[in-house]
């Protein structure tokens, strides 16, 4: 089962291909896009452990010279540091500007490969290969590359398309269940800011908690709608200065969380789906949206096996003060997606801190 959507942007389009076995044929899919034969082939040991020796072979057979630069795992390792890894392993490989470097793993390996790739030589070939759920519906989409600062998540980075990404959902068997749940908290996400129909499919599946349960042909859907719902907003503005910041859904008070936890005990997408649920309720207080529809969005976070409350310890002031070197912020203001109604969100900069300190306080 294979599904294509062409993201189609001014200076750099691409194909995002859903391939089941497109591990495997990664070399024939680079072949097509006449790159330089030489490749830097970034994951983790854990991936790599998977699925680099087939990444390797599949790029060798189609004539391409492979090197790798395997980083540590972890949202905590996506770091500046680590992309100065990668910057040695390029010059150790003789990168030219004709060569490409391919992301093989999650969101962490993908943002810091794509950092890495915008400023190596002022800018080479890019291929991401998604291995985690997250990845593949949202993070290895639209270009956006960079790495933590201490302070506040991605604060370093910049817009860089890739030439090609290729997610092959088979790799999904070996993610671990934890993971698979965090990406479907922006599965979630995609269903409340702007495709219905992909809200109301996952509300017909009777699990969303594990792959197992979720039919194979449901799960493509999910995946290529999700894709396509990125797309649609990534074409209509790539660098975000108006409604791709819709995608960030959940991600305002989710980033506070997961930088206060040190980026260790709360990963992306759990952080996300708190955020969703904070967000949800500011919505409702503000007359934005039903109290039926925030009912229906904490329950599909539930079925996935989210979380739905904030992590022990954190200080609400502590949140409230750390929004305010989120990216979003403009004017001094922080600016929150709220969702409207299943299937469309609005951006608004006018929700008043005791507002939000009360909603995070019955969160606790």
């Amino acid at each position: 089962m294979t599904s294509v959507i062409r993201v189609n942007l001014p200076q750099q389009s691409y194909d995002i291909e859903l391939a089941a076995g497109g591990v495997g044929e990664l070399g024939a899919k680079m072949q097509l896009l006449n790159l330089g034969k030489k490749v830097l082939l970034v994951s983790n040991p854990v991936v790599f452990g998977h699925y680099g020796q087939r990444a390797v072979a599949s790029l060798e057979s189609a004539g391409f010279a492979v090197e790798r630069c395997i980083l540590p795992d972890g949202e905590q390792y996506k770091t500046l540091e680590s992309v100065q890894k990668i910057y040695s392993a390029a010059l150790e490989s003789r990168l030219e500007r004709s060569s490409t470097m391919v992301a093989l793993g999650g969101g962490v390996i993908g943002d810091m490969t794509g950092f890495a790739a915008a400023t190596w030589l002022r800018g080479i070939n890019f291929v991401q290969v998604p291995t985690t759920l997250l990845a593949m519906v949202d993070a290895s989409i639209g270009g956006k590359t960079g790495v933590n600062h201490p302070k506040g998540k991605n604060l370093i980075g910049a817009f860089y398309q890739p030439n090609l990404v290729l997610a092959d959902p088979q790799v999904l068997q070996t993610l671990p269940a934890r993971e698979f749940r965090a990406g479907m908290a922006e599965v979630i996400k995609y269903g409340v800011i702007w495709n219905e129909p992909l809200f109301e499919l996952l509300e017909q599946c009777k699990r969303l908690d594990e792959l197992r349960y979720i039919d194979a042909g449901a799960l493509q859907e999910m995946i290529s709608w999700s894709c396509q719902s990125k797309a649609d907003v990534v074409m209509q503005d790539e660098k975000e200065s108006d409604l791709r910041a819709i995608l960030n859904y959940g991600h305002t008070i989710g980033h506070a969380v997961e930088s206060l936890t040190g980026y260790k005990s709360v990963i992306h997408g759990e952080a996300v789906a708190i955020g969703m649920v904070a967000a949800s309720q500011l919505a409702v207080e503000l007359d934005m949206w039903d109290y039926e529809c925030d009912r229906r969005q904490l329950a599909l976070i539930k079925k996935a096996g989210l979380p739905v409350k904030l992590p022990a310890g954190l200080d609400v002031d502590e949140i409230v003060e750390s929004l305010q070197t989120d990216k979003k912020v403009k004017g001094g203001k922080v600016r929150f997606v709220l969702p409207a109604h299943i299937g469309a969100a609005t951006v608004t900069d006018r929700v008043p801190a005791h507002l939000i300190g009360q909603v995070l306080r019955g969160m606790m």
